[in-house]
């Protein structure tokens, strides 16, 4: 794990001069993480990848709920750097999010530590570098939360629990990728498909990545850490029962494959109940003309026997893909992070308070390529949003609500560069349509929050569909996919304050403006609502020499 448990007895923790107030009994997990560049050909061409402590990927983070995660990170790249926690809530604390709205990168030669809470959570998260193309070149892991021992879990302990994390991968390095995009062009199709940053060959000299004892169950976490494409995951011969999903415990279906779609890890059980011997994790892309697949050994203990080259087929077309989604339920009568039933919050029945409806598009004026959210295509400034807001010079660096709540009819093409800020009240109950009108596959993450997926579906949005939303059990999660030509609807209560990042997990959307940020100001400027700014806070752009606001109470 690359890190030390410690148990706090004190109630603060003195972190760099901020306090923390924290419970006497949640414990400490250190880590010091040293970023460099590395060579290596994952895909048979030597290239540039980024490391972790001469990892790739990087090392797991294996915390429980309500752990305090405390990383210090030596850039020794030759770029700005930052790290995001996908999935990781950071409740009251958007100081720690690690992307460009939220934090000042850290510069190359210098570190910054890390200081957050895994509060009230538990599931499979990955962690990934947030700027330009860095994801591009690798700096991703796995983070997984564990439930506290007091809280039952709706499954037997597995035996051992495994995460994978797959995804395309581009054989260009992360600042060729960057130019390409600069200069107004696509990405293009990537090279191959990496698991666990490898492909196993299939010669008999492949080392496997996981092992399992015959009559076993194993849980693995599969990620889709890729940048362009969704993924179908498959275990040769071995069925998956979908146990959690993003932080949610899901109703227990059984599964012969599953499409993960970007940004998104599923949690499922396996149990080793074939013949002895290799068997193939599959990854394979989804809704591509050329299909890259990308394989790892599962190996039984003692078995006999190489895996068998005749790969399981994945499904075809993504009406199959919106079909499993459909039959993906959120276990009402489990409890994730706290002891009361996932079930207990009837999120059905909560009037709601605005609706939204983003319509992504994308412009080639001039030969440039942008991508946008309703026509405005987001631009990061030297001045982190947050800093802006909290130093009391936001306007001089955004405007709030810089696009309508329901887009033009005609958008057309045409885009407005700008950074794309929407300010919500908090504790609102706000509807988010997404609107996918181009060829391909969209995904959706928000920061900050997890919220209720209650319907995909093929065609426009309008009122009326909203009688075919699940409003019982739709699984709470922190990411959502968008299929061609279609919609999807999203629930949620916008109770935790900070600035939140929302964007396109697709590489080349994202870094060329498909996203936007999403602020929830406190009512009070009180500790009950956001932690105060922390001392070791990097400050960059309009902010250096600003007087600090006074402090929270």
């Amino acid at each position: 794990m690359g890190g030390v448990t410690r148990i706090s007895v004190m109630l603060v923790c003195l972190l760099a001069g901020a306090l923390y107030p924290i419970r006497a009994e949640d414990p400490y997990l250190y880590f010091t993480w040293n970023v460099t560049y590395g060579t290596l050909a994952p895909a048979g061409v030597p290239q540039q990848v980024i490391l972790i402590n001469g990892e790739f990927p990087g090392p797991n983070i294996n915390s429980t709920s309500n752990n305090n995660v405390v990383i210090n990170v030596f850039n020794n790249l030759d770029e700005p750097f930052l790290f995001h926690w996908a999935g990781i809530q950071q409740r009251k604390n958007s100081w720690q999010d690690g992307v460009a709205g939220t934090n000042c990168p850290i510069l190359p030669g210098t570190n910054f530590t890390y200081h957050y809470q895994v509060k009230d959570q538990i599931g499979s998260y990955f962690y990934y570098p947030s700027l330009g193309m860095h994801r591009a070149a690798g700096g991703f892991g796995g983070l997984r939360i564990n439930s506290r021992l007091l809280i039952p879990v709706p499954y037997a302990d597995p035996e051992d629990d495994y995460t994978v994390l797959a995804g395309d991968w581009y054989t260009k390095s992360h600042s060729t990728l960057a130019k390409l995009l600069d200069s107004g062009r696509a990405l293009g199709r990537p090279q191959a498909l990496l698991v666990n940053g490898q492909n196993a060959k299939g010669d008999g000299t492949d080392k496997p990545l996981f092992t399992m004892l015959p009559g076993k169950t194993y849980k693995y976490r599969l990620c889709n850490v890729g940048l362009k494409n969704s993924i179908n995951f498959r275990i040769q011969n071995h069925q998956m029962k979908l146990v959690e999903m993003e932080g949610s415990h899901t109703v227990q279906n059984v599964y012969d494959s599953l499409d993960v779609h970007l940004g998104q890890c599923f949690g499922v059980l396996v149990t080793a109940d074939q013949e002895a011997k290799d068997y193939y994790i599959v990854a394979s892309s989804r809704f591509t003309k050329t299909i890259l697949t990308g394989k790892g050994i599962i190996r039984y203990a003692n078995g006999k026997g190489p895996a068998s080259p005749e790969i399981p087929e994945a499904p075809v077309g993504w009406a199959w893909s919106l079909n499993q989604f459909r039959s993906f339920r959120w276990n009402l009568t489990a409890s994730a992070a706290r002891p009361n039933p996932q079930g207990s919050y009837h999120y059905g029945q909560i009037n709601i308070t605005r609706t939204l409806k983003f319509v992504n598009s994308v412009s080639r004026d001039n030969g440039k390529l942008r991508y946008a959210i309703n026509g405005v295509s987001h631009v990061d400034g030297d001045t982190p949003l947050k800093l802006a807001d909290y130093f009391g010079i936001g306007s001089k660096i955004f405007k709030n609500d810089t696009i309508p709540d329901q887009p033009a009819a005609d958008l057309g093409s045409a885009v407005t560069l700008a950074p794309n800020v929407i300010k919500f009240e908090y504790r609102n109950f706000i509807e988010i349509i997404f609107e996918n009108h181009e060829k391909s596959v969209q995904s959706y993450n928000l920061n900050g929050y997890s919220f209720f997926a209650v319907a995909i579906e093929p065609g426009t949005w309008s009122p009326e569909k909203r009688k075919g939303y699940n409003l019982l059990d739709g699984v709470s999660r922190h990411t959502v996919q968008v299929f061609p030509k279609s919609w999807a609807a999203i629930m949620l209560t916008f109770d935790n304050v900070g600035m939140w990042n929302l964007r396109s997990e697709i590489a080349e959307n994202r870094y060329l403006g498909q996203q936007l940020y999403i602020s929830v100001p406190t009512p009070e400027g009180s500790l009950r609502d956001e932690y105060n700014i922390p001392e070791n806070a990097l400050l960059c752009g309009a902010v250096v020499g600003l007087p600090k606001p006074a402090p929270y109470h």
